[in-house]
């Protein structure tokens, strides 16, 4: 039986819930992964998102019922840029593919959650690239951190360690929340120009406010 996102909403209390979030090419798993060394329990939904859609994926399977084999690679894995198009021109792609994608990745995060909190993390970062646009998520965190830089950083960097173009990587940012709607909500604001070191002393102050929640 798939579970409920308020399953995952139920388990808030036992340990602090932290949500970190920015925009593509922010800079999100940096951040991510200095918590990490600092112990905390990090739950990325778009690194399940990628691992339920890799070959022989939980989600492969409906995807192929649905889309067809064009939406595969050799490997069986998701053809990411293909999909990606299809489902900007096509909103009911969109939802067919969320359909089949979000309870699975639903499921993964809840059980990562109460496995978190069985071994007694000192807090869960939930890493949610659509934090804001997804809605559920912003009532029921303890804290909400974002990742910040200006948008034309943000591309340059995605364009050197993906093998998006700059039209992509636009349209992909035209479908977020816009960096001022994000900076919004943040309790912490988190800023990332290029020095890591800069970043991660940061990242420091952070995980010392979640220490104290």
């Amino acid at each position: 039986m798939v579970k409920s996102i308020n399953q995952l909403f139920d388990l808030k209390g036992k340990v602090p819930f932290l949500g970190l979030t920015g925009g593509i090419g922010s800079g999100k798993s940096s951040v991510a992964n200095f918590l990490a060394k600092q112990g905390a329990v990090v739950i990325d939904t778009d690194q399940i998102a990628h691992q339920i859609t890799a070959p022989n994926g939980p989600a492969i399977e409906a995807i192929l019922k649905e889309f067809g084999p064009d939406y595969l690679n050799g490997d069986g894995s998701l053809n990411r840029p293909k999909m990606r198009q299809q489902v900007f021109t096509d909103p009911n792609s969109k939802q067919i593919l969320e359909a089949i994608t979000h309870p699975l990745i639903r499921q993964e995060t809840i059980d990562r959650t109460q496995q978190a909190i069985n071994k007694q993390a000192p807090y869960i970062v939930f890493v949610v690239p659509l934090l804001l646009e997804s809605g559920a998520w912003k009532e029921h965190l303890d804290h909400i951190a974002v990742v910040d830089c200006p948008d034309e950083l943000r591309i340059q960097r995605v364009m050197e360690r993906s093998q998006l173009d700059r039209t992509s990587i636009l349209q992909i940012m035209a479908s977020q929340a816009s960096r001022d709607e994000r900076l919004a909500i943040a309790n912490t604001i988190l800023t990332n120009e290029g020095d890591l070191s800069a970043l991660e002393a940061q990242a420091s102050l952070l995980h010392q406010k979640m220490l104290d929640l």
